[in-house]
């Protein structure tokens, strides 16, 4: 009898039970999870250096290959997807018929609460419970929101596409990972006749206290909740309503109604500052994360406003996002990627951006690297996502939909000039000039500017070149 299925995808984020589905589907034995195949600095788990005998760098190159090596297994297998893994994997997965599509969904808020707990304590798998280790987390709305934020985009992605293609999944909730009836129905799902008679509980519980018990600042946990649209916060996602992601980053005025609609590594300190600066405010008293009906809200009540975005020639920006995000890699997020660049593609980032061994030339070389992968990434030849910090200007600007489409798109050499324009159009005089961006350290691109570099970002960042009218940086 021929398979149902060639292989299987667990569709699922951080902190919602996959280690757990993953060791009873692994319970099995006709099946195999090979974990995080396809997370963009490792493969398959932490401390492991190939897959079914693929290796990390090849990946990286060709995903396939991993995915014929997955199916060619003897027993069923699959792997765990995040909405962060290598975005080629989603499309080719979601599009074949043969791969078996499991959702694992979890209670948003607790998924939250949990990954902050870990992110504390350091312990994100639990084998013995006298070894628990236990946080009271800081609950940060803001922070909460984007969340809620990335799960829903992620479910809409993959609803869309299965109902585009014809095709259904196996949905999981987290409480139902405590079922073996319901592991026995996945197996079923999957086409295998076998049963478990009792569940894999190896991985404990980390957090079972209330809410209460999780949070210090509880109370300010009900008022971020109430912020929130709880039809969002539903079990069921297919009704969850697609979010422009980049509503959180908008700015408004703490009084003067204009919306700033950053580009990233655009001159968005600058802009914030002129801003904050036309009510003698400090940025911190700059309306910001914002959700959709708080936007909607700000227009209704602030009649006659303004929105405008500032644009960066792309040769500055790219380098600026080199120089303050992978130079000088800030976030979690960013190290993740320092670190893949120097593995994966071999650039030569140096530890300490200040050392005297870190010269003009190999910070031209290193950025040139930068380059190659940037045009590689933004082609979608590359294991990590695209991040809106490189990615064309020109497509964030679209990204903002009919939802804040900007009055004036301002270009950042002119923005001493018509940003006050802007502000006069809304009541305010005498308004100052924005300060203008110092330059990246620890060098600028003036420093290493030439017709190498000019002719990849001119083939990287065409299409910007051609809706806004850049020319040449010199």
């Amino acid at each position: 009898m021929s398979k149902k299925f060639d292989y299987f995808v667990v569709f699922a984020e951080m902190r919602t039970g996959s280690n757990f589905l993953e060791t009873n589907i692994n319970a099995f034995p006709s099946l195999a999870c090979h974990g995080e195949a396809f997370n963009p600095h490792f493969i398959g788990y932490p401390n492991r250096d190939t897959v079914l005998g693929v290796t990390l760098e090849e990946r990286a190159l060709n995903p396939t290959l991993l995915i014929n090596a997955i199916k060619d297994s003897d027993l069923l297998a699959g792997f765990r997807f995040f909405h962060d893994h290598d975005p080629r994997v989603l499309d080719y997965c979601l599009s074949d018929p043969r791969c078996a599509k499991i959702i694992l969904i979890r209670n948003p808020l607790d998924s939250y609460v949990s990954w902050k707990i870990a992110k504390a304590t350091g312990q994100w798998k639990l084998t013995d419970i006298t070894r628990r280790k236990s946080s009271k987390v800081h609950f940060d709305g803001a922070e909460f929101k984007r969340h809620v934020e990335n799960l829903q985009e992620f479910q809409v992605t993959l609803i869309k596409k299965l109902q585009l293609c014809g095709q259904t999944a196996f949905y999981v909730a987290y409480e139902d990972l405590q079922d073996v009836q319901v592991m026995n129905g996945l197996a079923k799902f999957l086409g295998v006749d076998e049963e478990l008679k009792v569940l894999d509980r190896s991985l404990k519980p980390q957090n079972p206290s209330p809410m209460s018990a999780k949070v210090s600042n509880y109370e300010q946990l009900a008022t971020g909740l109430a912020e929130l649209d709880r039809f969002n916060l539903t079990r069921t996602p297919n009704f969850e309503p697609r979010r422009g992601p980049s509503v959180p980053t908008y700015l408004a005025g703490a009084v003067t109604p204009l919306l700033y609609l950053p580009t990233r590594s655009g001159p968005e300190e600058e802009v914030a500052r002129w801003l904050a600066s036309l009510d003698g405010v400090p940025v911190e008293k700059l309306l910001s994360h914002f959700n959709q009906k708080d936007l909607r809200h700000w227009k209704r009540t602030h009649v006659g406003h303004r929105t405008f975005s500032v644009i960066r020639h792309p040769a500055l920006r790219v380098h600026h996002a080199f120089c303050q995000h992978i130079l000088w890699a800030q976030s979690g997020r960013f190290r993740k990627i320092q670190k893949t660049l120097r593995k994966v593609y071999k650039l030569s980032l140096p530890e300490d951006p200040l050392s005297p061994e870190y010269d003009v030339a190999a910070h031209k070389k290193a950025f040139v690297g930068f380059l190659n992968f940037v045009k590689a990434n933004l082609a979608g030849q590359t294991a990590l996502r695209q991040d809106a910090h490189w990615a064309t200007q020109s497509g964030g600007l679209r990204g903002f939909g009919d939802l804040a489409l900007p009055d004036m798109i301002i270009r950042e050499d002119e923005m001493c000039r018509y940003l006050p324009v802007l502000a006069k159009q809304v009541g305010r005089n005498d308004v100052p000039k924005p300060n203008v961006a110092e330059n990246d350290k620890p060098f600028s691109l003036s420093d290493i500017y030439d017709a190498e570099i000019e002719d990849l970002i001119g083939n990287i960042y065409q299409r910007d070149f051609w809706v806004f009218g850049f020319d040449c940086w010199k």
